[in-house]
């Protein structure tokens, strides 16, 4: 599962070229769309099923031996029901599936007002007899393998610090390089290829209007302007001063109720990730999220460079990328990581007061405060508020500023904040 062009067909591509490189089955659901109606209208028990998938690919699939890819399947919600069945009465025969907007193409439509669209109801997800894998953008370690940087990422991961520092400028423009480039491995492996941060850009433009095709073609016709509109606003609702999600701010007196439903559809099409504020912030944190006040973040930060214009020159001026869109991008980045490592993470402020966290994290034993900073200025008067009303084991400021792992303040410099905070909290 994961957003548009996020690389979930490679994967699976890939893994069948090395574990079954001379017996796999793809089978498209896309551009095989008569097979969706033939198994809307027949049977979908797994042995009338690859009766059928023989015939439409012309090869044999025997189970034990055959790997059978189903791309696409959010086309043919059928095929995915048929899931089930091949995990119930058939398991030796190995079934890869993938798709965008699973989260919208099974379970019910719903309107504006939140409510089921009885005759739109679509068929079920078969929890429990399948495992998902959640793919996401390449976060910055793995975009600095996909560089060659390989010996850069292990010294991080083994704590040589003497090495790292040594090398912070060129940890510091791979991190330059990957703010403008992003995640998505389209533009990544165009970036590898050509060094062309322009060239990148403009595949991440022509992204965007592939998105919005989708938003037409996926999206219900009454919702359809409220999820541009909430898409378009996130940049400018980021660069706020507190970076909180304001309706208001979407339209003259628009309200939480018109647009709670878009915001949830972009959610189920992978497209935002959504940070709400714990207060206060204790285990288990889930507990403690208030509900009415959030964060929204894209997917990707390089895509959200793109909605922005940030010009990719901009990469060679100093640190003013950091520092644009008053620490945007920084924190975008950092969301990114935190949900690629599985790391659940809210935003701190209090009831009265005009501190805030950026993030506040929960480890195995306790929650620990995060805050990102933009370049060295690592100031952080509302960390200090938090410290002495809750007196967490340690809190953690990750910046440009060189690795500190001792005290009530841990330094992570943010090209290693996703391969090292998971491991601090335990």
């Amino acid at each position: 599962m994961g957003a548009r062009q996020v690389g979930k067909t490679w994967l699976m591509e890939e893994f069948a070229r090395r574990e079954f490189p001379k017996d796999h089955v793809l089978v498209n659901f896309m551009r095989k769309r008569s097979l969706c109606e033939q198994l809307k209208n027949g049977d979908i028990d797994p042995a009338s099923l690859v009766r059928l998938l023989q015939t439409a690919t012309g090869k044999l699939i025997i189970p034990g031996k055959t790997l059978l890819i189903l791309d696409e399947i959010q086309e043919c919600p059928s095929a995915l029901t048929a899931l089930k069945f091949f995990q119930e009465d058939m398991p030796q025969l190995a079934v890869m599936a993938a798709g965008s907007l699973l989260g919208l193409s099974f379970g019910a439509n719903k309107d504006e007002d939140g409510q089921t669209k009885r005759e739109e109801r679509r068929e079920s997800f078969p929890v429990g007899k399948i495992d998902r894998l959640n793919v996401y953008p390449l976060t910055l370690s793995e975009f600095m393998r996909a560089n060659g940087k390989e010996a850069m990422v292990n010294a991080i991961e083994a704590g040589d610090w003497k090495s790292v520092e040594a090398l912070s400028g060129e940890y510091e423009m791979l991190l330059k390089n990957y703010m403008v480039v992003g995640g998505m491995p389209e533009p990544v492996n165009c970036w590898v290829e050509t060094s062309s941060l322009a060239e990148a850009r403009r595949i991440q433009r022509r992204m965007l209007l592939d998105y919005d095709d989708d938003f037409k073609k996926h999206a219900p016709i009454d919702l359809l302007p409220k999820i541009r509109l909430l898409w378009n606003n996130i940049p400018s609702q980021l660069a706020k001063e507190n970076g909180k999600f304001i309706y208001s701010a979407l339209k003259s007196g628009a309200r939480a109720r018109e647009y709670e439903v878009a915001v949830e559809w972009l959610r189920d099409a992978g497209m935002v990730y959504k940070l709400y504020r714990a207060c206060p912030p204790r285990l288990p944190l889930p507990h403690y999220a208030d509900l009415g006040a959030f964060k929204l973040f894209m997917h990707d930060v390089g895509l959200l460079g793109a909605m922005s214009h940030l010009e990719p020159s901009v990469v060679l001026d100093g640190n003013s990328l950091f520092t644009n869109f008053k620490g945007s991008l920084t924190e975008q980045f950092a969301m990114q990581e935190l949900v690629a490592d599985g790391i659940v993470s809210y935003y701190w402020t209090p009831d009265a007061g005009i501190s805030e966290v950026d993030f506040v994290v929960q480890g195995s034993r306790a929650v620990y405060p995060v805050e990102v900073k933009s370049a060295t200025n690592t100031k952080a008067k509302s960390l200090k508020v938090y410290m002495d009303a809750y007196n967490p084991p340690f809190a953690v400021k990750s910046s440009l500023k060189n690795y500190s792992g001792a005290g009530s303040v841990r330094s992570v410099p943010l090209y290693a904040l996703g391969l090292l905070l998971g491991r601090m909290i335990g």
